[in-house]
């Protein structure tokens, strides 16, 4: 190396600066620095690509700033149809699925993100809003119960726009109340919040972080995508002072939450019912869709004829349905 170009890099090198993505928008992110400013950047190159919660080297550039390198990511949590794939979020903790008893919710949607979630190595809450409706929240929670059996924690939520926002001083409400406890498992983690339309997930961002949503607007409104925000994805902190440690990211997406970045074969691994009976299969590559002797087959009381044999520890039709479903759609050829 020539002595005119020492000088040179170690110049580049030390305009780099720490940033952390929290707003995405196509090829422009914003970036937070460590002094909590906010800066329009691009990515250099395909290689620099990026997704809310990376962890990034970047440099000013003009009037923006351009990211030179993301740093190693701990988690990523995405989805992938048979044509691309979307990311949703990286170094993030855990997963909140937000669905709610009215509207009812898809449990194939539901069992589609823990799937991601749990291929990702990612944590999961499941939260149960609008428990003011009496009888469609028991529905509900009753079709939740394999998912509580399972070791899902599920908690119950009644959102509204007056008791989402749970700092008070006062006595709080039995609805302040729930939402409190919701609070205690995002302390201290990035949790990545997914939802149907309907399930309350605007109030609950809003009441965690009040101007929330408004801020995100005026993001996309600086990125010339209009009033379109639930195109994007945005971290907002919970905990406002420094050092900052709570944060919620909020995404859109969850209708159309495509699997096909997980084999067919590693779909009962994702699945903590169905993997409670991995092992004890005939065949090695059993697929427990029509094999004798699947150890899964045998754990679903609906394919017995001794149907209080698989009663006690046993996976529910409905789950093994999903199960069967999915595994269709993993087997098919891609489209190109």
């Amino acid at each position: 190396m020539s002595k005119g170009k020492t000088p040179h890099h170690k110049a580049a090198a030390s305009t780099l600066q720490d940033g952390l993505v929290v707003a995405s928008h196509g090829r422009h992110v914003w970036v937070e620095t460590p002094a909590g400013e906010r800066v329009l950047c691009h990515p250099r190159g395909k290689k620099n690509q990026t997704v809310v919660g990376d962890r990034v080297l970047w440099q000013t550039t003009g009037d923006e700033g351009s990211i030179e390198q993301v740093q190693e990511r701990r988690s990523l949590l995405y989805r992938q149809d048979d044509i691309r794939s979307k990311f949703f979020a990286a170094n993030i903790d855990q997963v909140l699925v937000l669905i709610a008893a009215e509207p009812e919710f898809s449990e194939h949607q539901l069992a589609r993100a823990l799937i991601a979630a749990e291929e990702a190595g990612i944590g999961v809450l499941i939260a149960l809003n609008k428990q003011d409706l009496a009888e469609p929240f028991a529905r509900a929670w009753a079709r939740l119960q394999p998912y509580r059996d399972m070791g899902y924690t599920v908690l119950p939520l009644a959102l509204n726009p007056e008791t989402a926002n749970t700092n008070t001083t006062v006595t709080p409400s039995p609805a302040e109340q729930l939402a409190q406890l919701l609070q205690q498992h995002l302390q201290g983690k990035a949790t990545l919040v997914l939802g149907p339309s309907g399930s309350g997930k605007s109030t609950l961002i809003n009441g965690l972080v009040p101007g929330a949503l408004a801020a995100t607007n005026t993001i996309s409104t600086a990125l010339n995508t209009g009033k379109h925000t639930t195109t994007s994805t945005s971290w907002y902190w919970v905990d406002g002072v420094a050092p900052r440690s709570t944060a919620v990211i909020d995404s859109p997406g969850f209708q159309e939450f495509g699997l096909h970045h997980i084999e067919p074969t590693r779909l009962a691994h994702c699945m903590p019912d169905l993997r409670a009976h991995l092992g004890g299969c005939r065949f090695y590559n059993c697929t427990h869709l029509h094999e004798p002797g699947c150890s899964v087959r045998a754990a679903v009381p609906e394919l017995l004829d001794d149907q209080s044999a698989a009663r006690a520890q046993g996976i529910s039709w409905r789950r093994y349905q999903i199960y069967s479903d999915l595994f269709a759609e993993l087997s098919q050829e891609p489209r190109y």
